[in-house]
């Protein structure tokens, strides 16, 4: 089924809510370390995402979404857009989230592909962003050209309340592709 993606903008942000918070929670009950350790509730899920509205609407922060024909949410990424006088050429991807049933159809990278180009139009060219070390989506960074800066242990705390380390990628962006 075709996918259509596109930045969602401030003013339709409430009527997607309920389908960010199922799927933010889809992803962290299934695993992704994304910032929320599972069970996550749904009250904390929306809080999340109420923050990502007020974010928007300050032009601080993009979010894609992916939809199938019928409309039905099959994944989001965020830009996060760096604002210091210094580094109004840099961005962060974050929140790469594709529900648990509808992963494995190519959606992640159409996403990321997608937030690329999102971050060329706002004259950006170096992205980073950060994943578990040995999580999946560090197979999809790889083959989308982003280089590993290198982990940090003790990073992220998991499920299991062990400490993981995660790696710090980055990928640095010209109009038509890599510099």
């Amino acid at each position: 089924m075709p996918i259509n993606i596109r930045p969602l903008e401030v003013a339709e942000f409430p009527s997607y809510l309920n389908g960010l918070v199922a799927l933010l929670q889809d992803a962290v009950d299934s695993g992704a370390s994304v910032g929320f350790l599972p069970p996550l509730a749904a009250e904390e899920a929306r809080e999340y995402w109420q923050e990502i509205g007020v974010a928007l609407s300050s032009g601080r922060v993009l979010l894609l979404a992916a939809e199938e024909e019928n409309g039905e949410l099959v994944g989001t990424v965020q830009l996060h857009l760096a604002t210091k006088a210094n580094a109004t050429h840099r961005a962060e991807v974050a929140k790469l989230l594709v529900p648990t049933w509808a992963q494995r159809r190519g959606i992640g990278r159409q996403l990321m592909q997608a937030v690329e180009e999102l971050a060329r139009q706002q004259h950006r060219t170096t992205l980073v962003l950060d994943t578990l070390q040995g999580a999946g989506s560090e197979l999809l960074y790889h083959g989308l050209g982003y280089v590993a800066a290198g982990a940090i242990p003790a990073f992220a705390r998991g499920a299991d309340g062990e400490l993981h380390a995660t790696v710090v990628y980055y990928k640095l962006l010209t109009r038509t592709g890599l510099v």
